[in-house]
């Protein structure tokens, strides 16, 4: 018999086989047979190398035209075969499956109730660019170039100049910029420094600044407000005091601390057997800010204020690593929803 009578038979024969196959996998088991790569017409073309050369390309054109043919019969006759739950309506009888509704990340939570007892004392809110100029990063807020205190905030910079901010308080400047007191604001965000990443620092993290600006502000002024807030986050049952600190836009500056939360001032781990624990920083608006921004110092005067996001809630639900808020583990992130 000749190769294309042998190519022929093999056709007739597979198409009534697939025509009385009874199952899927009957079916699965022909396909093999005849188009495997053992399978019969494989072998039957191997015998293409002794044809002469236009007979071995009118063969092989016909082979391949019947390959295809056989190809396209399998598929069709597979679909007589698909699983009938495949093609099941849905039944509208049955409960429905309920699905885990999504939430704020704590981090945002944090920031939201932050700015909601601020916002109680009249604070309004304001936001600034997370790419800052060194100009509203630092001399604007009394750090000239050669000043040492920018080495307290090692910065990530970027081309044409800028930086990622190291804190919101340029917000502050651009703000003090554009307006004329009396003005009552905190600025929200992001901010980032080159640190090395531990339990306690992290190179990205989030702050709260705030800053009042008026007539005959004092110390006390802000004492009363940042004891206030301090009562309203953490609540009246734990002790906080005020320590003399440093920084180049304040003077006099202090920082806050509060009593630790799971030793209760007795000294732990957590709080470095100190009983206190550093939540933020402040101070009273050093002149040459006001005076930088277009403001009379001999007029006005002001107290600003920087609260760490992170660090709050970490005291205030006993998380003890930094981490966790940025490793986007559900299981974590589901107990503050």
């Amino acid at each position: 018999m000749s190769l294309p009578d042998e190519v022929a038979r093999l056709k007739r024969e597979a198409l009534e086989r697939i025509g009385k196959t009874d199952s899927l996998a009957s079916l699965k088991e022909l396909q093999v047979l005849y188009l495997g790569r053992k399978g019969l017409l494989t072998a039957v073309l191997k015998g293409l190398k002794d044809l002469p050369v236009d007979e071995r390309r009118h063969v092989g054109g016909q082979a391949n035209q019947c390959r295809r043919q056989l190809e396209e019969e399998f598929k069709q006759a597979a679909g007589r075969f698909a699983s009938p739950a495949s093609h099941t309506l849905i039944d509208p009888t049955l409960p429905g499956t309920g699905q885990r509704l999504g939430a704020a990340h704590i981090v945002s939570q944090t920031i939201d109730e932050i700015c909601r007892i601020f916002y109680g004392m009249g604070f309004e809110i304001a936001r600034g660019p997370d790419v800052e100029t060194d100009y509203y990063n630092f001399e604007a807020l009394n750090f000239p170039p050669d000043h040492p205190a920018r080495d307290m905030q090692d910065t990530f910079f970027v081309e044409g100049g800028r930086l990622l901010r190291t804190h919101t308080t340029p917000v502050q400047s651009r703000e003090l910029e554009k307006r004329k007191p009396p003005m009552k604001i905190i600025t929200p965000g992001k901010c980032f420094r080159n640190e090395a990443i531990s339990t306690r620092a992290h190179v990205s993290f989030h702050q709260v600044d705030g800053f009042l600006v008026d007539e005959d502000v004092s110390m006390a002024d802000m004492k009363g407000a940042l004891v206030a807030f301090c009562k309203a986050f953490f609540g009246e049952g734990l002790k906080l005091k005020f320590r003399p600190s440093y920084f180049p836009f304040t003077e006099p500056s202090a920082e806050v601390d509060i009593q630790c939360f799971l030793c209760r001032g007795k000294g732990c781990r957590v709080c470095q057997h100190t009983g206190w624990l550093e939540i933020l920083g402040c101070g009273m608006i050093d002149p040459a800010v006001l005076e930088k921004a277009g403001h009379d110092p001999e007029k006005y005067t002001g107290y600003a204020f920087g609260v760490g996001v992170e660090r709050p809630a970490m005291l205030k639900y006993r998380i003890d690593d930094i981490r966790l808020f940025f490793n986007n583990d559900v299981r974590f992130l589901r107990q503050f929803i």
